[in-house]
């Protein structure tokens, strides 16, 4: 099992920017692809972006591409979410997620954080 902490929320103005992190338990995270995932009122959650853990690739939704950055520190066990430029779009409960493989552009995963809201104000 595999828990999941997000941090970093917050209420922002359009054009700041915001760094959100996730906090696994598991002592092998450096094995598990994380993904950020976001979830806006009335709509469906959807893909923000996924690091792998065999290569430290990460691949982005076209609507963040360039302005979002995802990274990791296997030592600290954490995935932060990079944002910049944000929009009132952008404006959601984001998720972490975590899995052996996590596929882009898709939205299953076996472990899931609890969320961590982002508004974005114009």
């Amino acid at each position: 099992q595999v828990q999941l902490v997000e941090s970093g929320g917050g209420v922002v103005q359009a054009g700041d920017s915001l760094r959100l992190s996730c906090v696994a338990s598991t002592r092998t995270f450096s094995i598990y692809d994380v993904g950020w995932f976001r979830q806006a009122p009335g709509k469906e959650r959807e893909f923000v972006g996924v690091i792998t853990w065999s290569q430290g690739k990460s691949y982005y939704a076209d609507s963040v591409n360039g302005r979002f950055t995802i990274s990791r520190d296997n030592a600290k066990n954490t995935a932060y979410l990079e944002m910049s430029s944000l929009k009132p779009e952008d404006t959601a409960v984001y998720y972490c997620a975590a899995d052996r493989a996590i596929i882009p552009r898709t939205t299953t995963a076996q472990y899931w954080g609890q969320g961590t809201q982002v508004t974005v104000s114009s």
